[in-house]
């Protein structure tokens, strides 16, 4: 089945959706190549990262269009005719067959694009505009256009003409909203494959840059900048992200998180210069960037803290600086910290969470304070699964003598328990796990070991299996 053809197959009467072997009869020497819809994909999300230069709320319009809301920024390039003139021009020049024009609806301009390229609606003339168009042209259901054509409605206009109840109980409401849309009459909202930042500074370059001093520097300016727009609004950024656009197409996006609102430019430029120096991929410039962006996609309310008293708040910002220059090395994931949950279950008493958001909460437990003579229950570190060991033991329900581990034999000197864990019978669903009998024990080497049961199941006794769960230091 053909999926798309260059304009030399249109002018021998092919068209998608024809079968291969139709196509065939008609032209032998045609030349077939098999679709990549993966790499179609991965093309139109490279446009549109592209297409971020011009607005930041960029829509795919799958499988081959892309949805532009230039509300408010068409001025910045000289107006809507020179605006448009400017993204296919350079799409052209990268090889591509591009159809664009601008509406007051997406639905209006997209039917456009089908029929009359490179024409720009004023607000209200939509319905005037595409009154002449064929009823294909709308992109609704193949059966829905050739039902249109049967009923003689050959136009937008003419099917504009009929009520819409006639139309809605023919063809579904799904189509009604559709010609709507297109007549201008209702719209709806794109859905931006990105989320729009907080907030955002950028710099374009008549002529492209490619030195790391001129970027360095262009980063700080647009640091500074951003720093005093979020400040005026009592806002720290916590994540960043900049974007080098350069001349060829290529776009690239660098981000970086912090652990607290950052609120100072020198700041920014740290973490960029940490990030930009840790990246396995470096920074290519190419040609040129002609477009450097920095936005601060999210942002936190700005805290005033004591800082002069109080020592501990000293601490937690070297703390959180230290971090963040870490993670911006490494990754944010790779530096974990471990928060205590409230529970009782070993495996669950703690959460592994990226650093830099443990400072963001607001308020997490603490964990259990013991007594400084008291040594510990339960060892610091647990294996990430028990490991089943065999057990001798002198009584069939009593504590062990002596257990194998790894091919080891550990005879015990000392041992203590059992403490009693009982699985949390809200949280198990479906699950019956199995009572819990915990000792530690202590073996004539003095390593130390926790040791559980497993085998009690409704008060009564099943089979027992013995489990090693940790060593304490």
């Amino acid at each position: 089945m053909i999926s798309a053809l260059n304009d030399a197959a249109t002018r021998l009467g092919l068209e998608p959706g024809l079968p291969l072997a139709n196509a065939r009869a008609i032209c032998p020497d045609i030349a077939v190549f098999d679709a990549d819809d993966a790499a179609d994909a991965k093309t139109l999300n490279d446009i549109a990262d592209w297409c971020d230069r011009f607005t930041p709320l960029v829509a795919l319009d799958a499988p081959h269009g892309l949805l532009l809301d230039i509300s408010g920024c068409a001025h910045l390039f000289g107006g809507e005719v020179a605006m448009l003139k400017t993204i296919c021009d350079a799409l052209r020049r990268q090889g591509f067959v591009v159809s664009a024009a601008i509406a007051g609806t997406a639905a209006c301009a997209r039917t456009l694009t089908r029929a009359k390229p490179g024409c720009i609606v004023a607000e209200g003339q939509e319905a005037a505009a595409v009154a002449a168009l064929p009823v294909f042209t709308l992109g609704a259901d193949d059966a829905i256009t050739r039902g249109l054509r049967r009923a003689g409605l050959k136009t937008i206009g003419d099917v504009a003409a009929r009520g819409r109840h006639e139309i809605a109980a023919r063809f579904g409401a799904d189509f009604v909203a559709l010609l709507e849309q297109a007549l201008g009459v209702r719209d709806a909202p794109i859905s931006p494959r990105k989320p729009l930042p907080d907030y955002i500074a950028e710099r374009r370059f008549a002529d492209p840059v490619a030195t790391d001093a001129v970027i360095a520097a262009t980063l700080s300016r647009l640091a500074q900048t951003l720093i005093a727009s979020m400040n005026r609004d009592g806002k720290g950024a916590r994540r960043l992200e900049a974007s080098f656009f350069r001349t060829d197409g290529a776009v690239r996006v660098i981000g970086v998180e912090t652990s607290l609102p950052v609120t100072r430019g020198e700041i920014i430029d740290r973490l960029f210069r940490e990030r930009l120096d840790a990246l396995a991929d470096p920074l290519d410039p190419g040609f040129g960037f002609d477009l450097i962006r920095l936005a601060a996609s999210r942002t936190d309310d700005v805290v005033a803290a004591q800082r002069d008293l109080d020592a501990h708040v000293h601490d937690s910002d070297e703390v959180a600086a230290l971090i963040d220059r870490i993670a911006a090395r490494i990754g944010g994931n790779r530096i974990v910290v471990h928060l205590p949950q409230d529970t009782h279950i070993p495996e669950r008493a703690m959460l592994a969470v990226p650093a830099q958001h443990r400072f963001a909460a607001a308020t997490v437990a603490a964990w259990p304070v013991r007594a400084e003579a008291e040594p510990p229950l339960r060892p610091l570190r647990l294996f990430a699964q028990p490991e089943p060991v065999e057990v001798l033991a002198d009584f069939p329900h009593g504590p062990p003598a002596a257990f194998r581990w790894r091919r080891a034999f550990h005879r015990l000197a000392l041992i203590e328990g059992p403490e009693r864990i009982a699985m949390e019978w809200w949280r198990l669903g479906d699950r019956d796990d199995l009572t819990r009998d915990y000792f530690r024990a202590e073996d004539f080497d003095g390593a130390r070991f926790w040791l559980y049961r497993e085998g009690i199941h409704r008060r009564e006794v099943v089979s027992f299996r013995w489990f090693l769960h940790g060593l304490f230091a």
